[in-house]
C-alpha cells in the first residue's frame, strides 16, 4: 500500500488541499491520499481554531465523492497535542506512507517534534508556495518530491479573514465545505 498522508489543521478544508492531494496521487501512483485532520494542533496553542468535530465535518464534505481520497478521524479523535510522529505510528508498518505537504510547511519541518522520526517514516510530496524557497525546503527536509502545481496563494487564513470581511469564499472550497460554513455560521463577522 502507498498511502499518501494529507494532514493540516483544515480550517477549513480547501482548494489547494485538494490540489495537493489530487496531484500527489497521480504523479507518485499512490493507493489513496488520507486527509487527516488535526485535533488539537500543538503549533497552533492559543491560537482561534474550530471545534474538531466541525473541521472534521468539512473535511469528509472536501473529499465526498473522490474514490482515492479518504477522511480519517484518528487525530480529531485522539486525546490532547496531536503530533505527526504519533500518528504515522498509528499506520501499519509495511505500508509505504508519503506525506504531502506545502513547501512552507515542509521548510519548517525542523520544528515539528521528533521531525526525525517523520523525516525517517515518510517521503515528501511538497506543494509548491508562494515564498517558500526551494532552497529553504530542500535545506530543511531534504530530498523530496516537488508536485506539479502552480503556486496557489490560498490558506485557511485567508479564508476566514475574507469570510469575516464578508468578502465571498466560494470556489476556494468545495461547494458542500461552503455550504457547511454558512449553515454553521463558521468564520462569520
Amino acid at each position: 500500500m502507498r498511502r499518501g498522508i494529507l494532514g493540516g489543521t483544515f480550517d477549513p478544508p480547501h482548494v489547494a488541499h485538494l490540489l495537493a492531494g489530487e496531484a500527489a496521487f497521480w504523479e507518485l501512483g499512490l493507493d489513496v491520499v488520507t486527509f487527516l485532520p488535526a485535533g488539537a494542533p500543538w503549533q497552533k496553542a492559543g491560537l482561534d481554531v474550530s471545534a474538531p468535530a466541525h473541521r472534521w465535518d468539512m473535511t469528509c464534505l472536501a473529499v465526498a465523492g473522490i474514490d482515492y481520497f479518504e477522511p480519517d478521524d484518528r487525530e480529531v479523535a485522539r486525546e490532547g497535542w496531536t503530533y505527526t510522529a504519533d500518528t504515522l505510528d498509528s499506520f501499519p508498518s509495511q505500508e509505504e506512507l508519503v506525506l504531502i505537504l506545502g513547501a512552507d510547511a515542509a521548510a519548517g519541518i525542523r520544528s515539528w517534534h521528533r521531525w526525525e522520526e517523520v523525516l525517517g517514516r515518510v517521503s515528501l510530496a511538497v506543494m509548491p508556495r508562494p515564498g517558500a524557497a526551494p532552497e529553504a525546503v530542500e535545506a530543511a527536509a531534504g530530498p523530496h518530491h516537488l508536485l506539479d502545481t502552480p503556486e496557489l496563494d490560498v490558506s485557511g487564513t485567508m479564508i476566514r479573514r475574507r469570510r469575516r470581511a464578508g468578502a465571498t469564499i466560494r470556489f476556494l472550497v468545495p461547494e458542500a465545505v461552503l455550504g457547511y460554513i454558512e449553515s454553521h455560521g463558521l468564520y462569520a463577522r
